[in-house]
């Protein structure tokens, strides 16, 4: 290495130390709060609703969105935003209705954001109509305090948790992020993950359940359906407790399929790579392949028909007394 290339390192790495003695020194002084460094200027706006509605719209680009109780009969939201990326909440044809409005000039959109935007909304306890949310960026929580007719949710990136019951059906789309539904009762759902975690507890559905993840585990316990289709590429499926009045399926590519006191008038499972084990609740009339693996199930000749094939995994069923 020539002279003049040390020196150049020699300089270039007592820049950086510098840099980095100076950064440290700053966040020091503002106690690590990286909130600070934000170029954008967030603001607290609370709207007040007087209106009477029964639906209500969110469309947002990036915030954390709740659903609050109240113990009195007055309505607002609450949001945490950008003096520049502010929301309209306007109640219309009985629809509440809350939407981002962006005002930045294209140099406006370079900086850093450290702040975390949200979106409270403030209901009393109850019944409402439809439920509909668009959001790019942000977790979605809704507790158990509300009840829906319909919900349809669409995110990007971000988790939904709902503890709130719907009459009639439930659509949740993510890219990336879970879906958890807790103890709550709907006519039919209609789940897509892309890359997360999906969890059904305490799930009553009078008509189907559809489950659709490309990578992501898959736990469903005390759930009952009429049919249940799960299909998924890649993760583990666990099904404990869970009652499908009709046929239950079961397909993914890479991933063990985990059967706990299960059952189904019909039962089928397809897995490229990974196990089928676990206990089902009464007899069936098994047809049960695998390419390279184990193979044990009961040898009964009653019941309704469980079809199980694996490519590379074991195969052990069993029946509960």
């Amino acid at each position: 290495m020539t002279k003049a290339k040390k020196i150049w390192l020699i300089t270039a790495a007592s820049l950086l130390l510098l840099g980095c003695i100076i950064f440290g020194s700053m966040m020091a002084m503002m106690n690590w709060d990286f909130s600070k460094l934000s170029s954008g200027k967030y603001e607290a706006n609370r709207h007040e609703i007087k209106e009477a509605f029964r639906d209500i719209s969110i469309d947002t680009r990036t915030a954390h969105i709740s659903f609050v109780p109240t113990d009195n009969a007055q309505c607002s939201v609450e949001c945490f935003e950008q003096e520049k990326q502010k929301h309209t909440v306007t109640v219309e044809d009985g629809i509440l209705s809350i939407k981002a409005e962006d005002t930045r000039k294209w140099y406006e959109y370079i900086g850093f954001d450290f702040g975390t935007p949200r979106i409270t909304v403030y209901l009393p306890r109850g019944a409402y109509g439809a439920l509909s949310v668009t959001a790019s960026t942000g977790d979605l929580d809704i507790p158990e305090d509300f009840s829906f007719q319909s919900m349809a949710v669409s995110l990007s990136t971000g988790s939904v948790n709902n503890e709130a019951s719907v009459t009639e059906h439930i659509k949740i789309k993510t890219s990336t992020g879970g879906i958890s539904l807790s103890e709550i009762t709907a006519a039919s759902l209609d789940l897509s993950v892309s890359t997360g975690k999906v969890t059904l507890t305490g799930v009553d559905c009078a008509e189907d359940i559809k489950i659709k993840v490309s990578t992501g585990k898959v736990n469903l316990s005390d759930v009952t359906c009429r049919d249940l289709t799960a299909e998924g590429s890649t993760g583990d499926i666990v099904l404990k407790n869970v009652i499908a009045g009709g046929a239950l399926s079961v397909k993914r590519s890479t991933g063990d399929v985990t059967f706990d006191a299960s059952d189904a008038a019909e039962i089928y499972v397809n897995t490229d790579t990974g196990d089928v084990k676990g206990s089902l609740l009464s007899e069936k009339v098994f047809i049960a392949n695998t390419d390279t693996g184990k193979k044990e199930v009961p040898n009964s000749i009653t019941g309704g028909r469980c079809e199980i094939t694996t490519d590379t995994g074991d195969i052990k069923i069993t029946i509960m007394p």
